[in-house]
């Protein structure tokens, strides 16, 4: 368990990472609807930050990884990183971990913090 400088230290650079993550959300969402915003920079930014994300929680609390919360969080990395090397399905793609984050994050935390394995 962190001590509680690295506990604090910890909390806001997860509220920063979260931040840029959102920004990073927004801009890749006006680049889909035609925004002349440059994709692949907003993309980068969702990816490395949803990385940066979840490194930071696993080193916190390593079960994530077992429990289904940390297996949706890297199935929505993989559609993030395939959404930035294959142009003609990002829209979907996108869409798609739009809805799947807005659904998981409201699930039960019965059933988000339940080990798969």
């Amino acid at each position: 368990m962190p001590g509680p400088a690295l506990s604090q230290f910890l909390r806001w650079l997860d509220v920063f990472l979260r931040g840029a993550h959102i920004s990073g959300i927004v801009l890749l969402g006006g680049a889909l609807l035609g925004a002349q915003l440059p994709f692949p920079l907003a993309g980068g930014l969702v990816l490395a930050s949803g990385v940066s994300m979840l490194v930071v929680e696993v080193w916190n609390r390593p079960e994530l990884v077992r429990q289904w919360t940390g297996a949706s969080l890297l199935l929505k990395l993989g559609l993030a990183a395939w959404m930035l090397a294959d142009p003609g399905l990002r829209a979907p793609l996108f869409w798609l971990i739009v809805g799947w984050s807005a659904i998981f994050a409201h699930a039960p935390s019965t059933f988000r913090h339940r080990r798969w394995c």
